[in-house]
């Protein structure tokens, strides 16, 4: 984390474009044509999925598409709307409307914006990977779950949002399918299967709703008793202008209500957006500037609410499409942009034919691919601590909430890594003899003769709050045998926190108190500076802090040479 750096924000178009050329634009002109087609029936079932209108989820494609390409810090990442946000936005919309959903993006913009002003591109790669698992899979169930009524056209008009209640209402009324809706979304789910069998660049998707829509058009022509609701059916007929904006209320109250649902929105943005750069990176070969990345993701998310669009990120699937398709600069993913804008003006008529249950097959698939089960039998074959991350952060996602899910998941986290490196970190107690070369790669032996009364403790691992309470702990079961000196050995301690200060400043004069010196070893710089800003070498005697171990055990062996011959 960097908080007097420079700026690091350099665009990849500003960069492509110096050296652009007739045959690059031809390779990102098929690629953006390809994936604005593939990215419409995705635009269209998240904008319906996560409570809007079609048109917005277009509108998202479209205005944070072009804002991410324009502004990211990766040459093919292809921006929009996606599955991870359905459930956190259905939720902000249910509680707050769309105002407090505009709001919420908003701010969650200004968050990737900063995150990327403080150089936290790298940082945020660190969240832990079952945590990512976690709610990925909760997401996966929970958008499942939403297109359960549209599927079998049960026709529920009030369904609970919560997971449990949600299933009650589907078990309870699965004697009210409707079977010509089913029809279609099981033909639909068949065609989205079986087209990449044929070939993995066709995008099922569209293929799937272009015949379905077509044959069961064609049907309610010559049999008008054939009643499959459809897009029009619900939305009306959906409109080319643009959606507006209802207006922001920036009062400090609803900023308090909606900021953890931003923080939400931003760290999934920030997650999704970066593991599809970096799966990109490792198929072109290039690399993503990841701060660049996270304000231009961030802009996008401040821009889309003042066309009454949702959250945007980057998008794996679309992504590897416009790669597969030749594309290699952020202006592929600006052509994208181009072909959902044509589409939005001129074709948005034949949306309103497309079968409600045809895009719930295009969903159900979208979150098996989501939910990586391979990957989630995979961790469970890991330690029981990441196991129950997954676990936890899963049901939290699925039963509770989202924003609960990820902060619970990211605090369990923490703490079973702190227990980890805790437990990992060794506190070693030598006397009489001491090997300096011990835990390194050195074939020479270098033995030290420490005299009696003095003794050794070496810390290996940093010295933060958990490690300083078991060293403190250590020391005073120690206290009994009342040394000469003590020798804290700190050459294998990368770092030390205000608590391992505390502890040792509290060892130090309590050791003087009673008469024992205490002499630091192998003390780096860094742990050197900060022990210099809490004044323990003035409590200590600057003389008493060395750089090598043997300076340490003959400063300490005088010390007791002294003693004795004064006794």
């Amino acid at each position: 984390m960097n908080l007097s750096g420079t700026i690091d924000f350099s665009p990849k178009l500003f960069s492509a474009l110096k050296n652009y050329s007739l045959g690059r634009f031809k390779d990102d002109l098929i690629a953006g044509i390809v994936v604005g087609i593939v990215a419409l029936p995705l635009a269209i079932a998240f904008g319906i999925a996560s409570g809007v209108s079609p048109t917005v989820g277009l509108i998202t494609a479209i205005v944070g598409g072009f804002v991410v390409s324009a502004f990211g810090g990766n040459s093919v990442q292809i921006g929009g709307p996606t599955g991870a946000f359905i459930v956190i936005v259905y939720n902000i919309i249910a509680l707050y409307g769309l105002q407090g959903l505009a709001v919420a993006t908003l701010i969650a913009g200004l968050i990737l914006v900063l995150m990327g002003l403080f150089h936290l591109g790298t940082v945020i790669k660190f969240i832990p990977y079952p945590i990512v698992v976690g709610f990925t899979a909760g997401i996966a169930l929970t958008i499942f779950s939403t297109q359960i009524n549209d599927f079998f056209g049960l026709g529920l008009t009030d369904v609970p949002s919560e997971f449990i209640p949600k299933w009650g209402v589907f078990l309870s009324n699965f004697g009210n399918i409707h079977i010509p809706t089913l029809v279609v979304g099981l033909v639909s789910l068949l065609i989205i299967v079986c087209v990449p069998l044929v070939s993995k660049k066709l995008p099922g998707a569209l293929i799937a709703i272009v015949i379905v829509t077509a044959v069961v058009y064609v049907v309610k022509c010559f049999f008008p008793g054939f009643d499959v609701e459809t897009i029009g059916d619900r939305f009306g007929n959906l409109s080319t202008e643009l959606p507006v904006s209802g207006g922001f209320d920036l009062s400090m109250s609803t900023i308090n209500q909606l900021l953890p649902s931003a923080f939400t929105i931003a760290i999934l943005c920030a997650i999704e957006s970066l593991l599809s750069a970096t799966v990109a990176d490792g198929v072109t070969g290039s690399r993503t500037n990841s701060n660049t990345e996270l304000i231009g993701q961030g802009i996008a998310n401040i821009v889309v609410p003042f066309v009454g669009g949702i959250p945007v990120t980057g998008a794996i699937a679309r992504t590897m499409t416009n790669i597969t398709n030749g594309g290699r600069t952020p202006v592929a993913g600006i052509v994208h942009t181009l072909v959902l804008l044509l589409i939005f003006l001129f074709l948005m008529p034949l949306i309103n034919l497309v079968p409600m249950s045809c895009l719930a097959a295009v969903l159900i698939v979208v979150s098996y691919n989501m939910s990586g089960w391979r990957t989630v039998v995979g961790i469970f074959k890991s330690p029981k601590s990441d196991i129950s991350v997954l676990v936890v952060t899963f049901l939290l996602t699925v039963v509770f909430d989202l924003t609960i899910a990820i902060e619970i998941g990211l605090l369990l986290a923490m703490i079973l890594f702190l227990r980890r490196v805790t437990e990992n970190t060794q506190i070693k107690v030598y006397s009489e003899q001491l090997d300096v070369t011990e835990g390194t790669e050195a074939t020479v032996h270098e033995v030290l003769d420490v005299a009696k009364g003095v003794e050794v403790y070496e810390i290996d691992g940093p010295f933060f709050f958990g490690v300083a309470t078991k060293f403190d702990e250590l020391m005073r079961s120690s206290m009994a045998d009342r040394p000469v000196v003590r020798i804290i050995r700190m050459r294998k301690v990368p770092f030390i926190d205000s608590t391992g200060i505390h502890n040792l400043e509290i060892l130090i004069r309590s050791s003087q108190n009673e008469g024992i010196h205490v002499v630091l070893s192998g003390v780096k710089p860094e742990v050197h500076s900060v022990l210099q800003h809490a004044n323990i070498d003035r409590i200590i005697g600057d003389d008493h802090i060395c750089d090598h171990i043997t300076k340490a055990v003959a400063m300490a062996n005088s010390i007791v040479a002294r003693q004795s011959v004064n006794r």
